[in-house]
């Protein structure tokens, strides 16, 4: 995955359109789905808990491939890339003890990985107005550039790839 220039009014815009167009699917559907299910099969007892749960799941399965079918389209071209790299993050967040580990012993593909994780998280805290731990991350991006100093690595994101992060 490589890092790409979101502009931010516009992922904001696009990523709470998709929000409320989420919630109101997963609201119709699943109240269609239960209320046709309760219509075919009525209870003597009239709890229709399961119809209404099984209303919700496979609303929610819908919505999910729903979405992922429209992963490409242009619309939700930002949306996607910021699911996409909250995903990529994820994966070096879980090595993240190792990759530190190993960088400080001066593993560049380790530093690489960090340097990525590094700026995704800028550029995802910086969308989603969340630079309340941003002096954390530039601590972290000061070690790691006195390791890179140390070392004498060149990195450069665009080189980075998750299959990397096996070797950890």
């Amino acid at each position: 995955m490589q890092l790409i220039k979101i502009d931010k009014t516009l992922y904001r815009s696009r990523l709470n359109r998709v929000i409320v167009a989420c919630i109101a699917i997963l609201a119709i559907s699943s109240l269609a789905i239960s209320q046709t299910l309760i219509l075919i099969f009525p209870s003597q007892t009239g709890s229709h808990f399961h119809w209404n749960l099984l209303g919700v799941v496979v609303s929610a399965i819908g919505l999910v491939m729903t979405l992922i079918k429209l992963k490409t389209h242009p619309k939700i071209r930002e949306v996607a890339y910021v699911w996409d790299l909250k995903q990529a993050l994820n994966l070096i967040y879980r090595k993240n003890r190792k990759l530190v580990a190993a960088a400080k012993l001066g593993n560049p593909d380790a530093m690489l990985a960090l340097q990525f994780s590094y700026e995704g998280s800028r550029q995802l805290w910086q969308l989603d107005d969340n630079t309340i731990t941003m002096s954390s991350l530039n601590e972290a991006q000061a070690q790691l550039d006195e390791w890179v100093r140390e070392y004498n690595v060149q990195l450069d994101i665009t080189h980075y790839h998750s299959a990397s992060l096996k070797a950890f």
